[in-house]
């Protein structure tokens, strides 16, 4: 890769598959957070995919979703935390960084929907205007997103500013 990154095929051991690695990072998040659950006094399963380069890790409910709310948190706060919490669990175990991602009653499946059609908009108004458009602030998660969304639209995107307050700017063609 050329942006200074590395995948998770140049980082898999010798031997060991890039999907087994990952699906290794599922097992022992999933572990991690049936521990949490079970503290918490909290009902809920555990699902486990592999993304690309990424392992995803949801806690899903078969009935009332909202008790699983406590785990979001106001905007997906507490999930970000429990996120970081799961991913140094999963380093601990592994010796290796994770960039697992963990969904919490479809919370993060509603916001990339969300910020994807906030990245189509953004698109058709920079289309139609040749002007750019400046987004709210976003977390990592939601520019990639938004980011993801403008490319698909055939349109570039910068970051720009500093955390907490660095944003999307969609760009003229």
């Amino acid at each position: 890769m050329t942006d200074g990154t590395t995948s998770a095929v140049d980082t898999a051991p010798a031997g060991e598959s890039v999907l087994s690695r990952l699906e290794h990072e599922g097992d022992i998040a999933a572990d991690y957070l049936e521990g949490l659950l079970d503290i918490a006094d909290l009902d809920g399963d555990i699902d486990m995919d592999v993304e690309g380069d990424r392992a995803l890790v949801s806690i899903v409910s078969e009935g009332d979703d909202r008790t699983l709310q406590r785990l979001v948190g106001q905007d997906g706060e507490v999930l970000e935390a429990l996120q970081e919490l799961t991913r140094l669990a999963v380093h601990r175990e592994t010796g290796e960084r994770s960039r697992l991602m963990l969904d919490v009653a479809g919370f993060r499946a509603r916001k990339r929907a969300e910020l994807a059609e906030l990245g189509a908009e953004a698109s058709e108004r920079v289309k139609s205007t040749g002007e750019q458009v400046k987004l709210r602030p976003m977390t990592p998660f939601e520019r990639k997103v938004v980011h993801d969304a403008v490319a698909a639209a055939g349109l570039r995107s910068e970051s720009e500013g500093e955390e907490p307050q660095r944003c999307v700017v969609v760009l003229p063609a």
